[in-house]
């Protein structure tokens, strides 16, 4: 079982199948995993998000993505009826609208990001 690969044969498609060995493992901690989930799958759902604007639509697939994987790295089905803000917290992961929200931008794509002060 390859876990790693060199960074040129990533890509968007594959790299979050490469981290399920990682992700549905039972013998790694589900703080682990959503520290994993959060780094590497969360930010490549959200990469590029401060380019095109945030249609309901858009919200609703990728909140749908994110509460199956959650429930996937948990083992938990829907019919279990666990609520998913307790299957994030049990991995200690935010919700996906809020870090899009965090990005920074408004409905039409545009980014207003905030400056920071040095020194």
């Amino acid at each position: 079982m390859q876990l790693w690969r060199p960074e040129s044969e990533l890509d968007g498609t594959n790299s979050g199948s490469q981290l399920v060995p990682l992700l549905t493992n039972r013998d790694i901690s589900l703080i682990r995993r959503g520290r994993l989930y959060s780094s590497c799958v969360q930010s490549s759902m959200l990469h590029g998000s401060e380019t095109w604007p945030a249609r309901k639509e858009n919200e609703v697939a990728l909140q749908r993505a994110e509460v199956r994987m959650v429930r996937w790295m948990c083992n938990v089905k829907v019919k279990d009826r666990v609520p998913s803000k307790e299957l994030r917290e049990r991995l200690g992961i935010d919700d996906i609208i809020l870090k899009l929200q965090q990005t920074g931008c408004n409905g039409m794509g545009m980014c207003c990001k905030k400056k920071t002060l040095i020194g």
